[in-house]
């Protein structure tokens, strides 16, 4: 037995308050606005795969920082983007899991990576060669 966990609105100080207004009227900007933070895409690519609780996230993305990667989730929960289940076990345990909704968004992420793949000479002149694993 589980209990599912939707978009749950709660209001919070230390939530990021948008000083400029989304624009209504530009899909483009509607869409970067559920994607355009620094860990989102990423979560979203992982959860592709399976389920993932939120230790297992917060490994696969040591630099982010925990609140970081915490406040990022819940936004894409409550944008319906992600799903979080919490398990009622001692100890508790919550899985998150990409919805229906956040599956659209894939082929999106998709083409990303793969323009980033083909222009991998414009990240080196950028930011330098990227080091080997294991280096």
């Amino acid at each position: 037995m589980h209990i599912f966990v939707s978009k749950l609105m709660i209001e919070s100080p230390n939530m990021y308050e948008r000083k400029i207004p989304v624009d209504l009227d530009c899909p483009l900007r509607l869409t970067m606005s559920l994607i355009d933070s620094k860990w989102k895409s990423c979560i979203l690519d992982e959860l592709r795969h399976r389920p993932l609780r939120p230790s297992e996230l917060h490994k696969l993305f040591p630099e982010a920082t925990p609140r970081v990667l915490d406040i990022q989730l819940k936004e894409l929960v409550e944008d319906g983007l992600v799903s979080k289940t919490i398990f009622p076990e001692l100890p508790p345990r919550s899985e998150y899991a990409i919805t229906p909704l956040g599956q659209t968004l894939i082929p999106i992420i998709d083409a990303m990576i793969e323009w980033g793949n083909r222009n991998a000479d414009l990240f080196e002149r950028k930011y330098g060669k990227k080091e080997e694993k294991g280096q």
